[in-house]
């Protein structure tokens, strides 16, 4: 089910959702650079990238493809906004992954880019999900999971985030202290910055 286009602000909406994909995509460059653990999906990404080698902004769209896949045979309704989030991060990511240099032994560099990448990952979500043009791909497999399972949105995601890490450190992903940070922070910076940024989503959960 396809979420309707507002083509009054729709060129706003599309502007505004960009600028969340750019920020998003530079969050996830720069937690991996930092090479203290990355948020679940990114875990999964870069473990499939290193296993086929390609690059992680590839294997972004491609989860992202399959998951979004998962969320429409589940009748989950989706929206521009959401192809975006799959077409777009990607990219963006690779870009900045060739532009930040690796941080791996420099622990006074790491944790600064750690914090400054979650923060920038809740910026990014209250961004693009403000425009209200549907959530991204793995937030729709989420919500497509609660609402059929009947359970809450929270525990749907942290059982499908927990099988994604575990599936991403058996491919020899980046899981570490910053796995564990970003899952602890990233609720609770995206709820503050809906309030910051005066938005009405629809959603209150983090895509990665």
């Amino acid at each position: 089910m396809l979420k309707s286009i507002h083509w009054k602000t729709f060129p706003r909406d599309l502007t505004i959702a960009m600028v969340g994909f750019v920020i998003y995509g530079l969050a996830i460059a720069l937690i991996i650079q930092a090479d203290l653990g990355t948020g679940p999906w990114a875990v999964l990404s870069v473990a499939l990238a290193d296993l086929t080698g390609t690059t992680p902004g590839t294997m972004i769209i491609l989860t992202g493809l399959l998951v979004l896949l998962g969320a429409v045979l589940l009748k989950e309704r989706i929206g521009w906004g959401t192809v975006g989030n799959i077409l777009f991060i990607g990219p963006w990511t690779d870009l900045f992954l060739l532009l930040i240099p690796s941080l791996k032994g420099n622990l006074w560099l790491q944790i600064p880019a750690l914090v400054l990448a979650v923060i920038l990952s809740g910026v990014a979500t209250a961004v693009y999900i403000s425009v209200d043009a549907g959530a991204g791909p793995r937030d729709s497999l989420m919500l497509a999971v609660s609402r059929v399972t009947g359970k809450s949105v929270q525990f749907s995601r942290a059982v499908i985030e927990v099988l994604v890490v575990i599936g991403g450190w058996l491919l020899n992903g980046p899981v570490g202290v910053g796995t564990l940070v970003f899952a602890l922070f990233i609720g609770p910076l995206v709820q503050r910055f809906f309030k910051l940024f005066h938005a009405g989503p629809q959603y209150s959960t983090q895509e990665g």
